[in-house]
């Protein structure tokens, strides 16, 4: 395969894989390119590393706004779950504060060295 070829079949497999929201068994696939080639591109070619990287961006844009669609149509737990992620600072967590004391006598912080 020559360079112009190699970089045609490249920019393919990333349309593919932009399609398939990262998937690269299913972008393999749909551009024809076997899953070996990609890795071997991948271990090579520091530019079509990130473009493959970049691409984990769009799955996770994708999920995100399913996750807003469903608050926005009131999946309770949706909601909880953007705030326990997303509104930790506002206090949305789950934290637990557990205060362990003992009766005088009993713990060894009382214990007095001789």
């Amino acid at each position: 395969m020559d360079k112009a070829q190699t970089a045609r079949s490249k920019k393919a497999f990333i349309e593919a894989l932009t399609k398939t929201l990262g998937v690269i068994t299913a972008a393999c696939e749909t551009s024809g390119i076997p899953r070996r080639t990609v890795y071997n591109w991948i271990r090579d070619d520091e530019e079509f590393k990130e473009a493959v990287n970049d691409t984990n961006e769009v799955a996770l844009d994708f999920a995100e706004n399913a996750l807003h669609r469903q608050i926005k149509d009131g999946v309770p737990a949706s909601t909880i779950f953007f705030l326990k992620t997303k509104g930790k600072k506002r206090g949305y967590t789950e934290r637990q504060e557990i205060e362990v004391t003992a009766p005088k006598g009993l713990s060894w912080l009382d214990e007095t060295s001789d």
